[in-house]
């Protein structure tokens, strides 16, 4: 059993920042990947960041330049630095993690961009 607990959402206005955090019950690096995705109601969940193993990153193009995932020196923790935040960045994050056999995901957290 593996779990992935987000937080650091809320509420801010265009412009200002964010840091989500994503807690592991086991070592990161025991992934292939971690990522945050989002997901707004109606709409199919998008793949925002993804760190391997290695340290590489991709991103989305429509935060390229913005977000920034990076790890914990805890090796525990995944984080999602957002700044420059926009309206249409409003959703839900959720974390995930993957192995080749499956990937696990939190349950999300809330991030709410408003003028």
């Amino acid at each position: 059993q593996v779990d992935l607990v987000e937080s650091g959402g809320g509420s801010v206005q265009p412009g200002e920042s964010l840091t989500l955090a994503c807690a592991a019950s086991k070592n990161i690096f025991e992934f292939n990947a971690m990522a945050w995705s989002r997901q707004v109601p109606g709409k199919q969940r998008e793949l925002v960041a993804e760190i391997n193993v290695g340290g590489w990153c991709t991103y989305a193009d429509s935060v390229k330049g913005r977000f920034t995932i990076f790890r914990g020196a805890d090796a525990r923790t995944v984080y999602l630095r957002m700044d420059n935040l926009k309206s249409e960045d409003t959703g839900t994050y959720y974390c995930s993690g993957q192995i080749p056999s499956r990937s696990y995901w939190g349950q999300g957290t809330q991030v709410t961009v408003f003028s």
